[in-house]
């Protein structure tokens, strides 16, 4: 039996404008992907090559030195940021996470539309301006009330408000990928709303709201311009929740300034540390996206 078609007309020809064309295109992918990753890797080889040789078991233990003396860290700096950044987490985390529920399983359309353009919104405002909100409700509360000024209290929510739309976009977004049946078939078993959002819905999209947290966590860690409004700079260790904190990315941008050399030296081990901080949780965000619940 005779084929319809000619021998040679399923041959891929180098010659032909459309293989050209598939080539031409793949190298420019190629080209446009290592452009895309080339600032990422410019930034950490160049942070790593400048602030590894500064690194030693001092820096985790240690406070600030005092100009051109030898030594010392920024253990207090790491601590505080931990301190802000877990504040932020309590607030922003369960906030969050209770506003997509209620946006995506009880609300109505149009208060979610609102809310969510709410959130998008607050997204995309500029973090210096959510450092100046927290100064206002925060700093200026407690200086009324003779109980402080700048503290780690006002850091913790100043990076709360920056999480908060990065979980409640995630989270939101997680619970529509949730497949309806499932939420079919647990009513259909005689749950109630609740039982089947708490039992069935929650549990389906919690890698996704894990990624979600990790990612807002990772982002507020190296917020700098709301720090200098509400938790200032402190050279001692952390000392309660209504003083003053160190963090690192106050740290690196005093010292990354300043004129003498030892601090200089400080800046760049407390800009690795902190870049690897960011790098480990968006990895344990890319690990969680992995996992099926």
């Amino acid at each position: 039996m005779t084929s319809l078609f000619p021998q040679n007309s399923l041959t891929r020809s180098p010659t032909s404008p459309r293989t050209l064309f598939n080539m031409v295109m793949t190298v420019v992918a190629f080209i446009c992907g290592a452009l895309a990753l080339f600032p990422l890797l410019a930034v950490l080889s160049y942070v790593l090559f400048k602030g590894f040789s500064s690194l030693s078991l001092d820096v985790f233990t240690q406070l600030p030195p005092a100009p051109f003396r030898k030594g010392g860290g920024f253990g207090n700096a790491i601590l505080g940021t931990l301190l802000m950044v877990g504040i932020g987490a309590i607030i922003s985390i369960p906030t969050g996470v209770l506003a997509a529920i209620y946006l995506t399983e009880f609300s109505n359309g149009k208060i979610a539309r609102w809310v969510r353009f709410a959130t998008n919104v607050l997204s995309g405002v500029p973090s210096i301006i959510a450092g100046v909100f927290a100064y206002s409700i925060v700093v200026l509360t407690l200086t009324n009330l003779n109980l402080g000024s700048y503290s780690a209290l006002g850091g913790g929510f100043a990076l709360a408000i920056l999480m908060l739309p990065i979980i409640v976009r995630t989270t939101d977004e997680a619970l529509q990928l949730v497949p309806q049946d499932l939420r079919q078939a647990s009513l259909g078993l005689g749950a109630t709303n609740f039982q089947t959002v708490i039992q069935v819905v929650v549990p389906a999209a919690l890698p996704a709201i894990v990624t979600g947290s990790t990612l807002a966590i990772a982002r507020a860690s190296g917020e700098t311009a709301p720090l200098l409004f509400t938790a200032l700079f402190s050279s001692f260790w952390p000392d309660g929740l209504l003083k003053p904190t160190a963090s690192l990315a106050v740290l690196v941008y005093n010292f990354a300034i300043s004129p003498f050399q030892n601090w200089q030296s400080l800046a760049w081990a407390a800009s690795l540390i902190l870049v690897l901080m960011v790098l480990i949780t968006s990895i344990i965000a890319r690990w969680a996206t992995r996992q099926k619940a």
